[in-house]
């Protein structure tokens, strides 16, 4: 998108000013462009993705290191690092967005390579249907019997036809009670509620088990989208700092206005609620506006955390070991296995995603930070011993911000910092939460029609 270079005037009025262009921020600039409203989207940074953006070498080196940048790992400019790793379900709900947007255009997607789960100090292809499941060596002879039926009866659920119910009513029946009458084991409700349900910890079990079938289904058909996908995972070509970029250019074909560079100095409140923005740049001209979106950095005031997820992002010089040398994979080690209460995740890219140069490796673990007081680093030590030999490492350590009001009444409305699990669900849920209360309706994502040309 062109960028407005001119200064903020006091006639310079919007029906929403939009702070921080991370990937939640830009969806919803996107969005509420299209629904005919005038945005205004200003981030102090000179770069798209805020906290969810994708940094070269020398950027991470001073964003993390504040040293010189080694010539042996190559090129800066060839990387394109995400600081916040995530991958993207392909039937799942930011696919969604991006159809119903049409910002699929301007972006490219491959498949990740493979979904593996920890077990017993080992790593495992995640099974992902009946069938893998009979040949997986995650679980005995009869165990894969059992799990098999289960998978079954999960494909086969639907939630208007009782036939499929087997006579278990899911919206009372526990998950915990779904896996009993199955004859499921520890182990393997554990890569089943961790690596396919994709939860971040087993709070899910005592919840009605209906969510979690769902779920199961949200995987097993995004990993039958593509005939020849080794996982149900999609990643954009050069980086997830793509996507907000990708918005941003939604936002700006229906006539939203983009500032990079722009400090804030200050949000103008009159009765209590947002009415404009103050520039820190010279005379502090003021932008209008009926409302504010923002990211939890542009209001530290207006929100509390509810803990701190530690990240490492490792660059490596080959495959990590037992992933069949793939050039993208997620790992799950979920939390029984490594004496924790949530889980611990591994993203990997490389060159193949054009975000490292030829014969590079990025494997970034993350997890959410369950001894304050400890070295946060420790907590990532089972993920970082399945990586091999590294040879650079960037840690960092956020906080996970929620905005103390739903910002109805004060007319702010903050998104939550992004968590620690490795897929874009819980992102687009917080987007979706946040359109309901900006707009007062529901935000639909169906596909829409093409017109015939549109198609051609």
């Amino acid at each position: 998108p062109s960028n407005k270079t001119n200064r903020l005037t006091m006639e310079d009025s919007y029906d929403v000013i939009v702070l921080g262009t991370g990937l939640k921020e830009c969806i919803l600039s996107g969005l509420l462009s299209v629904d005919g409203m005038k945005v205004l989207h200003l981030d102090r940074n000179g770069y798209y993705g805020g906290a969810s953006a994708s940094l070269q070498l020398n950027q991470l080196y001073e964003t993390y290191k504040k040293g010189e940048t080694p010539k042996d790992l190559g090129a800066s400019r060839d990387y394109n690092v995400d600081v916040v790793p995530k991958l993207i379900m392909s039937m799942g709900k930011l696919v969604k967005a991006l159809l119903h947007t049409d910002v699929t255009r301007y972006l490219e997607f491959k498949s990740v390579g493979g979904s593996y789960v920890f077990r017993q100090g080992k790593i495992y292809k995640v099974p992902s249907d009946d069938t893998e499941a009979l040949k997986s060596s995650l679980m005995s002879l009869f165990e894969k019997r059992r799990c098999q039926k289960f998978f079954i009866y999960a494909q086969d659920y639907k939630v208007d036809d009782p036939k499929t119910h087997q006579g278990y009513d899911l919206t009372k029946m526990t998950m915990a009670e779904l896996y009993a009458k199955f004859g499921l084991q520890p182990d393997t409700i554990d890569f089943i509620g961790h690596a396919v349900c994709l939860y971040l910890n087993d709070d899910y079990l005592t919840q009605p088990a209906q969510e979690s079938i769902l779920r199961m289904q949200l995987y097993f058909n995004s990993l039958a989208r593509y005939s020849k996908s080794k996982s149900p995972y999609l990643y954009p070509l050069y980086g997830l700092g793509e996507l907000p970029q990708g918005f941003a250019r939604l936002s700006a074909i229906y006539g939203g206005t983009y500032m990079l560079n722009a400090p804030i100095d200050h949000v103008v409140i009159e009765d209590g609620k947002a009415v404009g923005v103050q520039s820190s740049e010279g005379e502090k001209p003021i932008a209008k506006c009926k409302f504010i979106v923002a990211d939890p950095s542009y209001f530290p005031d207006r929100v509390h955390s509810t803990g701190k997820v530690v990240r490492a992002i490792c660059l490596l010089s080959h495959p990590v070991p037992n992933t069949d040398n793939a050039e993208s994979a997620q790992i799950i080690i979920p939390q029984k296995q490594v004496g924790r209460r949530s889980d611990i995740y591994v993203s990997i890219v490389s060159y193949a995603n054009n975000v490292a140069p030829k014969g590079r490796w990025i494997a970034t673990c993350s997890a959410t930070i369950e001894h304050p007081e400890g070295d946060p680093v420790k907590e990532l030590a089972p993920a970082l011993a399945l990586l091999g030999t590294i040879d650079e490492q960037f840690v960092s350590v956020c906080d996970l911000m929620e905005p103390n009001e739903d910002g109805r009444d004060s007319k702010i409305f903050i998104s939550k910092s992004y968590d620690a699990t490795s897929h874009f669900e819980t992102t687009v849920d917080d987007v979706i939460d946040m359109y309901r209360r900006i707009t007062g309706k529901e935000l639909d994502l169906s596909p829409k029609e093409r017109k015939e040309e549109e198609t051609a």
